[in-house]
């Protein structure tokens, strides 16, 4: 039997959470922007954040917050302005957007945490902001993950959610979660926006050692253009309303929970590449053989991240020798006489020799990805050995295309 199963109803999926996403007016095109997660009780709060210098005043705040006492009780996200690079005004507009959630859901405000997304260098638009509030608060619902999902996107194609249910003590107990993410993706932490809520009991510690862990396996090992976000947040609550044993220490019950939440970023994170900007298709990376598996983890990002490999990518090619160059400025020792390169079932380079291979087939295999089932069976994979190392990771990211300049060209004009 599987340790967790998935289920419908991504952050409100857990017990004692609900949710809402609506149109405030931030965005000109009058789309949602508004998004609101809210726990009916007192949440135990984590959070893992860009390491860029530049940041948006969110990220300070959430980091603030969360430094003085790791519990919340809602997360508030605007789209539409990034509210990054917006000085001491930008700092002022994020702590009073935390001020109006709280009055309105008659909390204290240090127990709501803020993310921002959209244009850098640009303030929420405060006035639209300060009125949707109350209505936001009106329209969270036990099911109102979905109107979240669609509120927290920007140049995104679709919304992305998960959740899973395990068992734990007899009872089920719950994580779900919702991001966004298209462009301006580069593992350094997590770079997009991604909200997680649980309904276990978990001690603050424990739980932050587990989203530092899950984010390392996940948000942090996808890339779409190289380009690491100012506003790079990811938020976790975890309730204790499954009404379970509290995990207080390492062991089976904790290895379980962090299991399913790893399995959980890393739907998320996924779903992130594949969705990057102009793409056609996901590429998985499999690199085995390292000293370790951070080491495996350096090769498989350096791999997803070349702007080469991922234009070969979209031109169906089968140019192997720039999935051994990214290899081998990884900045990971190793043997080229033991390098070991496959896509998907062709084998292209083995023992550091090139091999003969059926390069239309081989060109057809990423062609029929590119025409896959999203997500399902529009994998390109590529399995690369570099040792006789016990060292495994992954990396994922997504083909180069020319539509990744013309969104990118246009993106504030």
């Amino acid at each position: 039997m599987a340790e967790w199963h998935e289920i419908p109803g991504g952050v409100t999926a857990p017990k004692g959470y609900r949710a809402a996403g609506i149109a405030a007016g931030l965005k000109p095109s009058g789309a949602p922007d508004l998004a609101l997660i809210y726990s009916e009780v007192e949440a135990i709060a984590a959070g893992v954040f860009t390491t860029s210098q530049v940041k948006a005043a969110c990220v300070d705040y959430c980091r603030q917050r969360l430094e003085a006492k790791a519990t919340a009780r809602a997360i508030l996200c605007n789209a539409g302005q990034a509210n990054a690079a917006t000085g001491s005004q930008g700092w002022e507009d994020a702590v009073e957007s935390a001020q109006l959630l709280a009055a309105a859901l008659n909390i204290p405000a240090e127990q709501v945490l803020v993310a921002s997304t959209g244009v850098i260098g640009q303030r929420i638009r405060m006035e639209q902001l300060r009125s949707g509030i109350p209505n936001l608060v009106a329209a969270a619902t036990p099911d109102g993950s979905d109107a979240a999902a669609k509120a927290i996107i920007t140049t995104d194609l679709v919304t992305k959610s998960v959740a899973l249910e395990t068992t734990l003590d007899g009872r089920p107990v719950r994580i779900g979660g919702i991001c966004k993410g298209s462009g301006m993706i580069h593992p350094n932490m997590a770079t997009m926006l991604a909200f997680v809520t649980c309904d276990a009991t978990v001690s603050p510690h424990l739980w932050q050692q587990m989203l530092s862990r899950a984010a390392d396996k996940s948000f942090n090992q996808i890339t779409v253009d190289g380009d690491t976000s100012t506003n790079d947040t990811l938020l976790a609550l975890a309730n204790g309303e499954s009404r379970t044993p509290a995990i207080t220490e390492p062991g089976p019950d904790a290895e379980r929970l962090e299991g399913m939440l790893t399995e959980v970023c890393m739907r998320m994170a996924k779903a992130i590449a594949r969705d990057g900007e102009g793409a056609t298709c996901l590429l998985e990376i499999r690199v085995s053989g390292a000293p370790d598996d951070a080491a495996a983890r350096q090769v498989a990002r350096t791999i997803a991240g070349s702007s080469l490999f991922k234009s070969a990518v979209f031109g169906r090619d089968p140019n192997w020798g720039r999935i051994a160059a990214a290899a081998g400025r990884a900045g990971v020792p190793f043997d080229q006489g033991e390098l070991q390169v496959k896509l998907g079932d062709f084998l292209l380079m083995d023992r550091g020799q090139p091999l003969p291979f059926d390069r239309p087939a081989a060109s057809n295999y990423m062609k029929q990805a590119a025409a896959g089932e999203y997500l399902k069976t529009d994998t390109v994979l590529v399995s690369v050995s570099i040792g006789s190392g016990p060292g495994v990771g992954m990396a994922w990211g997504c083909d180069l295309s020319y539509d990744y300049v013309k969104i990118n060209a246009e993106y504030t004009t």
